[in-house]
């Protein structure tokens, strides 16, 4: 299993946060995601067949695109 932090700007209360848990959660193999609206992060656990790649791009796909 893999986990990484991403730093996304563009959350700016809860709603954000249960929007990108909803939809990075129906991605196969993302087990967890966990967000926090105030340092603008989330986390997220998966296993293959997700990516991160994948999960970067759903976030951006949903207008949250993460920064490196």
């Amino acid at each position: 299993m893999e986990t990484t932090k991403l730093s996304v700007p563009n959350i700016s209360c809860g709603h954000c946060v249960t929007a990108i848990k909803r939809e990075l959660g129906e991605i196969q193999g993302v087990s967890k995601v966990d967000g926090d609206q105030k340092k603008k992060e989330v986390t997220v656990s998966w296993d293959a067949p997700a990516s991160l790649d994948k999960i970067k791009s759903t976030l951006k796909e949903i207008n949250y695109p993460a920064v490196d």
